[in-house]
């Protein structure tokens, strides 16, 4: 099978697939010139059911429920576009960061429909993905400040292009999604730990538990999340070693306590963030936050309202497109196919791949490099 060789500014259609973590997905995704971007399917497998006796992602169960998974998403999402690998131009897959075992086996399954139907393949960074995720929902001109907030990234990323990412900050040790799973953990509530948390926080009282908001003595744009964790884990046993156990009110007052001062923490670094963007003087500033965590609604209400009061436009997109899904790896492919991006049976798995080549690494380095 033979493609004609499209010019970058001609209607571009692509398949794209994700398998960094814990959902396998597939999705295709349209896009002429000039016109808003069409998701024409988009399938999500998760394997919450999987891992929810282990209390978190077992690698090895995740890499091979991607390897029984990823051919039935990719022919449910070509089938509810109504199209065949015939109609497409080319074929985006997450090649990292991630789970490496998840990774790999998107990145083969993806080589494979490349070379099976002689596609071109573009490998995507999944957190060009997220950053990329408004242009696709909102139609954002670049430069815009990302919030990127998951369950294991969080970082302000200055997006000034495709493949174009400053980072002002980040988190130096636990992603906020991490935190929420291991204080849900601590509290006996189920994982996802987010949305369990957030249920019990709006019952709760936030005042009640004097808990840290870690890094806000110090400039910058970085954040720290271990401490606080910790420091739940200090009151919850003090509540218990007083009473003998935790009530209702109990945990529902420390799930509050503890969203109050990620909220706290997340803004304040968001406004020292936005400084830092609007003094370049944008032409159209605007603030965008995705991941996982950007589901919480005190958190998005308290963004939004930062948002505004510096004259920043605030996008969240919808959030089906905030947590990991493939429709963002298919647009984030289609940019880059348009910026003349193509990578060939060479394609690597990584299990790290910072956004940001020239800064230094947040968390450190090792023999694969950079981890965040």
């Amino acid at each position: 099978m033979s493609h004609a060789i499209k010019e970058p500014d001609q209607t571009l259609t692509v398949l794209g697939l994700e398998s960094s973590c814990d959902d396998t997905a597939a999705a295709v995704v349209r896009h002429a010139p000039g016109a808003a971007p069409e998701i024409l399917s988009s399938v999500v497998a998760d394997q919450t059911a999987l891992h929810a006796a282990f209390g978190g992602v077992v690698p090895e169960i995740a890499a091979r429920a991607h390897a029984e998974k990823l051919d039935i998403c990719v022919e449910q999402a070509l089938e509810q576009a109504g199209l065949g690998l015939a109609d497409l131009d080319a074929i985006a897959v997450t090649a990292g960061p991630g789970l490496i075992g998840g990774v790999l086996s998107g990145v083969m399954v993806a080589k494979g429909l490349a070379a099976g139907s002689s596609l071109p393949l573009v490998g995507v960074n999944h957190l060009a993905g997220h950053a990329l995720t408004p242009r696709l929902t909102d139609g954002l001109a670049f430069p815009y400040l990302m919030l990127l907030v998951s369950g294991g990234h969080c970082q302000f990323l200055l997006v000034k292009g495709a493949g174009d990412f400053t980072r002002l900050g980040g988190t130096i040790d636990d992603a906020p999604g991490e935190a929420f799973d291991k204080t849900a953990r601590l509290l006996g509530l189920p994982q996802p730990g987010g949305p369990a948390v957030e249920r019990e926080a709006a019952s709760g009282d936030a005042k009640r538990f004097a808990l840290p908001r870690p890094l806000l003595d110090r400039p910058g744009c970085d954040m720290s999340f271990s401490g606080l964790k910790t420091a739940l884990l200090r009151a919850r046993d003090g509540v218990v070693a007083e009473k003998g156990g935790l009530t209702r009110t109990d945990r529902a007052d420390l799930c509050a306590s503890f969203q109050a001062a990620m909220r706290d923490v997340l803004v304040e670094k968001s406004r020292r963030a936005l400084a830092i963007y609007m003094g370049g003087a944008p032409a159209a500033p605007a603030f965008a936050v995705a991941g996982g965590v950007a589901a919480n609604k005190s958190l998005r209400a308290a963004l939004e309202t930062v948002s505004a009061e510096l004259g920043c436009r605030f996008v969240a997109p919808p959030l089906k497109l905030c947590t990991d899904n493939a429709a963002m790896i298919a647009w984030a492919g289609i940019e880059r196919f348009r910026a003349g991006a193509r990578d060939d049976m060479t394609l690597m798995a990584r299990p790290r791949w910072p956004l940001d080549q020239s800064s230094p690494a947040l968390l450190g380095a090792g023999k694969k490099g950079a981890k965040a």
